[in-house]
């Protein structure tokens, strides 16, 4: 007989650690089904593998352009929120936007969820945001990884991270070196945070497990303010946008990007700058969402960190001829001129000006 059958009824099973192979065996069929939204003709099998294969042949000179990246502290809010459809979309957008800013076009993706005591449900809801994100910007949700790890994460906690794959023939890629002094820098608007600085903002809003009881905190999160005309879940939770849709007519004028991240503005563009090359951006050449200033005056945090840290209203910079700067303008919903490309000239590379 197999130590199956000879166990003792009493012993242990694994549901009991907190890992519901069962329910996880459930899940797999729904995921199949949301990934089935986001299917691409170049896709080989079905989603339920080992692995996910996707046929490169109607690429003759292809280029791979790779982006890992996840949702930070965000996925806290959307729990403390309990609303879990827009983190899988900030997740997908972002990695779009990424590759993006290499003349990419995303190819598949694979998303990796991990977490304690997450319902089917809310498993369900957050991989559906996933699955949207893919379909709406042309990816193939190729597949992906659910983990249940108890021990690693609290009760009724997640985090969220995910994998793109896309492609530019060789000669089309962006990679900045063409950038030179008199090129002009055009943005196209944030919408709020997306997925970077919230652990400084759940500190400024006093939204941290160390700033109240639960329901103290879920109040404060969910109140109307008047200031923001939403709450600052609205504001928060506000999903990542992508500019594939706005940008892909419009690559070849388009010298360098650079998607703004953790690191701000500044320190992203600098990314993107040839040596003995710098910036001056004008800031009242684009506007701030209004969470900014929020978080700027419960946190009694200075312009410099604020910078630093947050897209303070820009989400995309590109660098272009002055030529070509009006067509985009004209081309490109929301899109401001806010800066110039300089021959540099002190220590700081990129310099912001104006209130």
């Amino acid at each position: 007989m197999s130590n199956a059958e000879t166990a003792p009824s009493s012993a242990p099973r694994y549901s009991a650690t907190g890992v519901d192979v069962d329910a996880n065996d459930r899940l797999i069929a729904s995921y199949r089904e949301l990934a089935e939204r986001a299917r691409r003709p170049e896709q080989v099998g079905a989603v339920g593998a080992f692995s996910g294969l996707f046929d490169l042949s109607a690429h003759p000179n292809p280029t791979l352009v790779a982006s890992t990246d996840g949702v930070g502290t965000k996925v806290l809010i959307a729990g403390l929120a309990e609303r879990f459809d827009s983190v899988g979309r900030d997740l997908v957008n972002h990695c779009v936007n990424d590759i993006l800013t290499a003349g990419a076009k995303p190819l598949f993706f694979l998303d990796y969820l991990a977490g304690n005591g997450l319902s089917e449900q809310r498993k369900i809801r957050i991989v559906s945001g996933v699955a949207e994100a893919c379909r709406d910007a042309g990816v193939a949700l190729l597949g992906g990884e659910t983990a249940d790890m108890p021990d690693v994460y609290q009760s009724g906690e997640f985090d969220l991270a995910g994998t793109i794959v896309g492609v530019v023939d060789r000669e089309q890629a962006i990679s900045g070196a063409t950038i030179a002094a008199g090129d002009r820098l055009l943005a196209l608007p944030a919408n709020g945070l997306h997925t970077n600085g919230y652990s400084l903002a759940r500190q400024a809003l006093r939204l941290r497990p160390a700033d109240g009881e639960l329901a103290e905190r879920r109040a404060r999160l969910t109140a109307h303010l008047p200031e923001l005309g939403e709450s600052l879940a609205d504001a928060l939770l506000r999903p990542h946008p992508e500019y594939l849709t706005d940008l892909r007519p419009v690559l070849d004028c388009v010298k360098g990007l650079a998607h703004i991240t953790g690191g701000g503005v500044a320190g992203n563009l600098e990314r993107i700058l040839p040596d003995g090359l710098g910036a001056a951006l004008d800031r009242s050449a684009w506007s701030e969402p209004p969470i900014f200033d929020l978080i700027r005056r419960r946190g009694a945090i200075g312009d410099a960190e604020m910078f630093r840290v947050f897209n303070m209203g820009v989400g995309m910079i590109i660098a272009v001829a002055p030529e070509d700067e009006p067509a985009l303008l004209a081309e490109l919903d929301g899109a401001s001129g806010i800066g110039e490309v300089r021959a540099l000239q002190s220590g700081v590379r990129v310099e912001i000006s104006g209130a």
